[in-house]
């Protein structure tokens, strides 16, 4: 079940951040998440009051979580500023993670789903993400899903992680 994340959820959100890092430091990393800068607890906590923050949630666990909502990061205004579209029409997923161990069950795609419908429910015209090219698993679902590169460029990932090489990507809803 996919549903708004509450503040009594922002354990186990923070938990799967943990999960997270744990598993990318064992097993090498698809992100530039990094521990205690991003993602963090004060990141969902922010989510939630914003309201923006919903949760996959699976046998009284959280499975997932994503953070969606229509204030896009700065480096979008040269990215798509050219684009017809207006910041009000278009919303944007700043934040998708998957507890490792729940992987591969299609709670991410579950999750852009519901972001995709979120959006046409907000008569936005696209839906806007971006991520590291490296991370193979979110580029590949993510084009799978009818998200088109728009383009590669620098980013701060969560306003604080420098990263060359990023992928902007967008799907006209």
């Amino acid at each position: 079940m996919i549903r708004k994340a509450t503040f009594d959820d922002i354990e186990l959100i923070e938990d799967t951040y943990n999960e997270h890092f744990k598993y990318e430091n064992e097993h090498g990393a698809f992100t530039v998440f990094k521990k205690d800068i991003y993602p963090t607890r004060k990141d969902a906590e922010k989510a939630v009051s914003a309201g923006t923050l919903y949760v996959y949630e699976e046998n009284s666990n959280i499975a997932g979580s994503i953070i969606v909502d229509k204030a896009p990061p700065v480096e979008y205004a040269e990215i798509f500023g050219g684009q017809t579209c207006t910041n009000d029409e278009a919303m944007v997923i700043h934040l998708l993670m998957v507890r490792p161990g729940m992987t591969g069950k299609g709670i991410a795609s579950s999750l852009v789903r519901y972001a995709m419908e979120l959006a046409r429910n907000h008569s936005c015209k696209v839906l806007r993400l971006d991520t590291g090219s490296q991370n193979i698993p979110a580029v590949s679902l993510y084009k799978k899903l009818g998200f088109q590169v728009v383009a590669t460029a620098s980013m701060k990932v969560g306003g604080a992680i420098e990263h060359s090489g990023h992928l902007f990507l967008e799907k006209v809803l």
